[in-house]
């Protein structure tokens, strides 16, 4: 199950005179394992993934572990050069299969010689990280994307979730609201606490709209109002935007509300767009893994979250060139400034989506200005380059300090 082979590792290499600020050339690779959920769609799996993907130039092996090694994203990784594992807890994290796993993943990371274990979300926090210690693995970062309301975040589970991040080096956040939250109300130290924000693929959304009538045909040059989300829950917001589309419809009736994403509440959301007799103005395309050209083809682009990290969808938004409605939750604040890089409303505020959606197709020159400020501020910030970068550095600070405590 796991590949021995002798090498430095970083953490000896770091050590020797004269390894600290050595050129990457120089550095020995360094062997780090990612631990996921699943490889489904969603901005945590995501990242994770671009981050294997592209962390390899910069001197890294990598393997990426998984509770269940499945999910669209697999795709993704296959004819690449980082290895997927599966770590399946049958029964959940808490049963017998759960503590079967976690001795069977201390012992591949010991046996691999790993320098470096990263975590990526809750069940993966859960399993990975002790694992990681019981190994005796010299850096281990584990992270918090959002503050959902799971048991594990909202209970006093939460206080087992703490403890157990604190036996890394590091936690890993993607919006300061998360840092700062996780100080107030988790009882985490802000020294263990670091923010690195997520990062977006800037050329793969910078597309022409040539694709319109292939991927809408039918809608003419009727406005498209895009929200990209899943449907598992109305946290994405769903409810409050199809509740504002009478008052857009009314005003623009052959504006269209493009919503990109499946889930268990497609049904209920479905349902709601018939009693307000607007099955006409919504388009439910369910999954898709062309956002770059259906992004490219729309007008408006809106994320009205009840709760968020930093969401990939808005990075996208911005980075395509769209002009940019989303909730004041989260994240969001970093990435949108009122009236200057897009627009900011109140979550569970239908009236106030209406109003925000009506001021910009009113006015096309101010989402013009709005989506030009949102994919230049994109471009400054939000790359994988930075992303990669920032990476690196937490796990040279971790390796040089003794990262797993």
């Amino acid at each position: 199950m796991g590949v021995t082979r002798n090498h430095t590792t970083s953490a000896d290499a770091l050590a020797e005179p004269g390894a600290v600020g050595r050129p990457l050339s120089l550095r020995p690779r360094r062997k780090v394992f990612y631990l996921l959920d699943s490889l489904n769609l969603g901005g945590t799996e995501t990242q994770a993934v671009e981050l294997a993907l592209r962390i390899r130039e910069s001197g890294y092996e990598v393997t990426l572990g998984c509770l269940r090694a499945r999910g669209p994203l697999l795709e993704r990784l296959q004819g690449s050069q980082v290895a997927v594992r599966e770590f399946h807890p049958e029964g959940g994290i808490d049963s017998p299969a759960g503590f079967y796993q976690l001795l069977r993943l201390s012992w591949f990371l010991r046996r691999a010689k790993f320098d470096i274990v990263h975590t990526h979300d809750l069940w993966s926090n859960l399993l990975g990280v002790p694992a990681a210690r019981l190994a005796g693995v010299p850096a281990i970062v584990s992270s918090r994307r959002d503050l959902a309301n799971f048991d594990w975040y909202q209970s006093n589970r939460r206080e087992w979730l703490r403890r157990i991040q604190n036996l890394g080096g590091a936690v890993l956040v993607n919006a300061t609201p998360i840092r700062d939250a996780l100080i107030v109300e988790h009882g985490f130290k802000p020294e263990k606490l670091r923010v690195i924000h997520n990062g977006v693929d800037i050329e793969k959304f910078h597309t022409s709209g040539g694709e319109r009538g292939e991927l809408f045909p039918g809608v003419g040059k009727g406005k498209l109002i895009v929200l990209v989300g899943n449907m598992h829950t109305d946290v994405k917001g769903h409810p409050w935007l199809i509740a504002s589309a009478p008052a857009v419809v009314h005003e623009f009736p052959s504006a269209r509300f493009v919503l990109a994403g499946d889930g268990e509440q497609r049904p209920r959301f479905e349902e709601q767009v018939r009693k307000l007799a607007l099955e006409q103005n919504f388009l439910f395309l369910g999954r898709r893994t062309d956002i770059p050209k259906i992004l490219a083809c729309c007008d408006i682009a809106v994320l009205p979250s009840r709760a968020e990290g930093l969401p990939n969808a808005v990075l996208e938004y911005m980075a395509a060139g769209l002009p940019t409605i989303a909730s004041r939750v989260g994240g969001n604040g970093e990435l949108i400034e009122d009236g200057v890089t897009g627009l900011l409303v109140p979550s569970e505020d239908s009236a106030a989506l209406s109003d925000a959606l009506l001021a910009l197709l009113r006015d096309p020159e101010l989402a013009r200005r709005m989506a030009q400020s949102g994919r230049q501020f994109t471009i400054q910030n939000f790359s994988f380059e930075r992303l990669v970068r920032e990476v690196d550095e937490l796990y040279s600070e971790l390796l040089r300090g003794g990262g797993s405590h």
